[in-house]
């Protein structure tokens, strides 16, 4: 508690002096607003909707794209941990292209899927998929070769044996990939827009920008970093409940 009280207090002093550097006239540009100015355009674009259909629709691309990257990479995660052909075959190729920053891709999928929804879908899938295929692995690989000896021993039928042992053994590295690519997801999802989109908050920053819109800008800054910390509180509340038997207790600092 008195860990997250100090890291309250620092991103309020920040704040604090975000403010104090343009009413004292230590900064002083048409592109530095105040942060309160910040807030009411942050809280005028919540009221009047706009910035509620911008953080949605980007939410609504991003959420489609992270549900098929991660099935994706949970898929065929286990299918290269648990059998040898497959990871011969895939597991060159997973390398090859893991490395690969997805902005570098992005011209390429334009040529394939346009400028539309799909393209947007498609960059978050890919940028999802290789966090959760290499967490899947290193899951599956360090499930207790006697959990799957006993399974065995007692005839378990291989299908019931990666039901009922892998996955859930494997779970809190399946779920430790899903939230490092929620994150990631989410930034994918802005750049995309950015570069290749006409609705989205990633479109709407750029628009705001030139515009000479600052105020709003940061305004819908703040709120996608809010959406964002919401996000991973949810993905956090879902987890603790989903692997009860394996939460992971914060490190306080020491005194």
């Amino acid at each position: 508690m008195k860990g997250r009280t100090s890291g309250v207090v620092l991103v309020v002093a920040l704040l604090a002096c975000w403010e104090a550097s343009v009413r004292l006239g230590i900064v002083t540009s048409t592109n530095w607003p105040p942060f309160t100015a910040v807030l009411a355009a942050a809280w005028h674009g919540l009221a009047d909707g706009e910035l509620v259909t911008v953080i949605g629709s980007s939410l609504y691309r991003m959420l489609c794209g992270y549900l098929i990257g991660s099935a994706l990479g949970i898929g065929i995660g286990l299918a290269i941990a648990l059998s040898r052909p497959v990871r011969l075959t895939l597991e060159p190729a997973i390398e090859l292209v893991r490395p690969v920053p997805i902005t570098a891709i992005i011209p390429v999928l334009i040529f394939i899927f346009g400028l539309d929804d799909p393209l947007k879908i498609v960059c978050v899938a890919v940028a999802t998929f290789f966090p959760v295929v290499i967490n899947t692995i290193a899951g599956t690989g360090a499930v207790d070769p006697i959990y799957l000896d006993v399974c065995r021993t007692f005839g378990i039928p291989r299908a019931t044996t990666i039901g009922r042992v892998v996955i859930p053994a494997a779970l809190p590295f399946i779920l430790a990939g899903m939230r490092t690519s929620l994150a990631v997801a989410l930034v994918v999802t802005v750049i995309a827009e950015m570069l290749a989109g006409q609705q989205g908050v990633g479109y709407y920053l750029i628009s705001m920008q030139y515009a000479l819109r600052a105020a709003d800008m940061y305004g819908s800054i703040v709120v996608l970093t809010l959406t964002a910390y919401l996000l991973n509180r949810l993905f956090v509340w879902w987890e603790g409940r989903l692997i009860f038997w394996s939460r992971t207790r914060e490190l306080e600092p020491s005194a």
